[in-house]
């Protein structure tokens, strides 16, 4: 048997996944790789012109524009202008910093407490957090307890309530219990205590993971408005997605709009309800676009933690 006879045979016998593709293949791959990205860009598109055209554009366009035909950022000046939509920006900014910042600090420490199997209290505690998977209190007995507490009308309430969450912490314990046990036991030979060990040996290690883990959390604070419904009535402390809400579905406008707004060079204009609506939710994504690509080389690594590797 010559080797041109035994070439093909091994080719048929090669596993899927390492035949070439055919034409078909790639061409479908594409073909659905472009609908998936149009489906992605062109609502974000026809929201970013809608924000900056004028009235008489969208009127003919008889709603959301998707051509533009005049530029006017009347809308962006009228949020911007110190009312209640920039107060809105304002505390979600520090609603989203200071509960992501204190949501990676407790989840990190829990993390590390319950990766050290030998602790304290190690599978009580594991098994109070893993019930939260299954057993979730309500809504009246959370609404009692924050009340109870006295943060009704406080930012706090916006934070406290979801300051650590189950499946974050889960994650970060599963990757810490997979770093070598001999690097921790060395820094113990050497006299260094837990916190420094956390700060100096697991931290440093598990970057990845904790950026995925601090954007979740901040998307998470950023994007939530139901906490807002429940526990805040002052107007001055909604946070900018519940303003967006009352925007959109209860048909509410910013209490500065309908009045014309100068901007050099292209004159005054009276903004748009619609595109005031729509610059509102520029804003609502604009934090994420950008805080995205600083964890983006983070994110693939990350999200596969714990998964089973073959």
């Amino acid at each position: 048997m010559t080797a041109d006879t035994i070439a093909p045979r091994r080719k048929s016998l090669r596993p899927v996944w390492e035949e070439q593709p055919s034409l078909i293949g790639q061409f479908g791959k594409g073909a659905v790789l472009t609908v998936v990205v149009l489906a992605v860009l062109v609502p974000l598109w026809v929201v970013l012109v809608t924000s900056l055209s004028s009235e008489q554009t969208i009127n003919e366009a008889g709603g959301y524009v998707f051509l533009p035909h005049e530029f006017d950022p009347s809308a962006y000046v009228v949020i911007f202008s110190g009312g209640q939509i920039t107060d809105a920006v304002l505390v979600s900014t520090f609603v989203a910093a200071l509960g992501t910042a204190l949501s990676l600090v407790v989840t990190v420490l829990a993390a590390y407490g319950l990766s050290r199997t030998g602790t304290l209290g190690h599978r009580p505690i594991l098994f109070y957090f893993l019930m939260t998977f299954l057993i979730y209190p309500g809504m009246i007995p959370s609404y009692l307890v924050v009340t109870g507490l006295g943060l009704k009308d406080n930012l706090l309430a916006l934070i406290v309530p979801t300051a650590i969450s189950a499946f974050n912490l889960v994650v970060l314990r599963a990757f810490f219990m997979n770093i070598p046990t001999e690097l921790i036991d060395s820094a113990r030979i050497d006299g260094a205590g837990e916190l420094r060990i956390l700060l100096r040996i697991v931290l440093p290690l598990s970057r990845a993971v904790t950026a995925v883990v601090g954007l979740f959390y901040a998307v998470g604070y950023w994007n939530a408005f139901f906490n807002a419904i429940l526990y805040i009535d002052r107007n001055d402390l909604q946070p900018v997605q519940r303003v967006l809400q009352n925007f959109i579905l209860a048909g509410q406008s910013p209490s500065n709009s309908g009045t014309a707004v100068y901007i050099p060079g292209l004159g005054s204009s009276i903004p748009p309800t619609l595109a005031i609506k729509m610059a509102v939710v520029v804003v609502t994504i604009v934090p994420a676009l950008i805080i995205y690509p600083f964890v983006q080389r983070h994110f693939t690594k990350g999200v596969i933690i714990g998964a089973v590797k073959g």
